[in-house]
């Protein structure tokens, strides 16, 4: 299928099936994310991989009670940086520049002015910034699925600080953004299943510049 057809095709699904989505199709989707964009290629996030149930029906109630939550697959958790430093982005050039073969000078003017310009910003202003990085990674994955023909539920209906909580995020320099069910479509009990999708004409969408 296009791409098109794949966005047509995927939805929020509201109720999941609770069946177990094969690992290569997870893989695929994890892959996806490994390889989304992101500014400098700093990529400021990790993903958390939750499959054990007991742990989703924690973070089920911290999630206003959706049923996905329990009922899907798996729950990816983006959580990024709750701030940039000088490490953390020393340690990437570090990585980035032995992965290409290039010695450490070479990136040492653009990853100099990187961390003037983030270290000197407020710690709201960076994860302000993370956040949304991590978000691109959430659409690359959305996009994953829906080519895996996996349903994924997007959430950012969560009380953030109590999952960091429950998972440990602080202690990690890390900080919840969003939930992703992963699962597939239970269509005989979602009122959203078989209703239109609609979304914005495209000539109220788009202002065109030319």
């Amino acid at each position: 299928m296009s791409l098109l057809e794949n966005l047509q095709w995927r939805y929020a699904t509201k109720k999941m099936t609770g069946e177990k989505i094969p690992q290569e199709k997870i893989d695929y989707i994890l892959e996806a994310i490994r390889l989304s964009p992101s500014s400098s290629g700093l990529q400021p996030y990790e993903i958390l991989v939750i499959t054990n149930l007991e742990l989703k029906e924690k973070i089920r109630p911290i999630a206003f009670d959706q049923s996905q939550i329990t009922d899907a697959s798996h729950l990816l958790v983006f959580a990024a940086w709750d701030k940039y430093t000088e490490q953390r982005i020393n340690d990437f050039f570090a990585f980035s520049n032995a992965e290409r073969g290039l010695p450490d000078s070479a990136t040492d003017a653009y990853r100099t002015r990187l961390i003037t310009m983030t270290t000197t910003q407020t710690p709201e202003q960076n994860f302000a910034h993370t956040a949304k990085q991590s978000a691109i990674a959430l659409s690359i994955a959305m996009l994953a699925a829906a080519e895996q023909k996996v349903d994924a539920t997007p959430m950012e209906g969560f009380n953030a600080a109590a999952l960091d909580e429950l998972l440990g995020l602080k202690d990690k320099g890390l900080k919840s953004t969003a939930i992703l069910a992963l699962g597939y479509r239970d269509e005989a009990n979602d009122w959203l299943a078989k209703l239109k999708k609609v979304r914005t004409p495209s000539e109220l969408l788009y202002t065109h510049l030319n």
